[in-house]
C-alpha cells in the first residue's frame, strides 16, 4: 500500500503525518521508520519510531532512495511502515515529473512483494498531481 499526502505549504500535511506515524507506532506490530529532511519531527513522534535524517546519507536521486529502502528492509524484515516526509525536497524533483511517478510505482510493487506500507508527503499544489500520482491519494 502506498499513500500520498499532497498539498501546498501550510495545508496540514505534517500534522496529519505525525498523527499517522504515532498511530502506526502504537498499533502496528513491526518496525516503523520515518525518513525526513532536517530533524523537525524528533519531538513530535513516538520514540518507538526510527527517524532517519536523509541528508546524513546524501540521498540525491531516486535510484539511491530505492537502494536505501531496500537496504532498510533487508536489515529488518519486521519493517511494517515507512513514512517519507517531503519527497521532492529529499530528492530534488518536480512533483509532476515522470521520475516521481516511476518511484511511486516502484514503491507500490515493493509494498506488494514485501508487505510494507508507505506514506509519502509531497509539498506542492494538489492541482499539479498527475493521474498516476492521484491513484495513491
Amino acid at each position: 500500500m502506498v499513500r500520498v499526502i499532497m498539498g501546498a505549504k501550510g495545508t496540514g500535511k505534517t500534522k496529519q503525518l505525525i498523527d499517522m506515524i504515532n498511530h502506526a507506532a502504537d498499533n502496528e506490530g513491526g518496525s516503523v521508520v520515518c525518513v525526513e529532511i532536517g530533524k523537525k519531527l524528533v519531538y513530535d513522534v513516538s520514540p518507538k519510531v526510527r527517524l532517519v535524517e536523509s541528508s546524513d546519507f546524501a540521498a540525491d536521486n531516486f535510484t539511491f532512495l530505492k537502494g536505501f529502502i531496500s537496504g532498510m528492509y533487508a536489515s529488518n524484515y519486521d519493517l511494517t511502515h515507512v513514512f517519507i516526509d517531503s519527497l521532492c525536497r529529499i530528492i530534488p524533483s518536480e512533483p509532476d515529473s515522470p521520475e516521481v511517478e516511476e518511484f511511486l510505482a516502484w514503491l507500490d510493487r515493493f509494498s506488494d512483494t514485501n508487505k510494507v506500507k508507505f506514506t509519502i508527503t509531497i509539498s506542492a499544489d494538489i492541482a499539479l498531481a498527475t493521474e498516476a500520482i492521484k491513484a495513491y491519494f
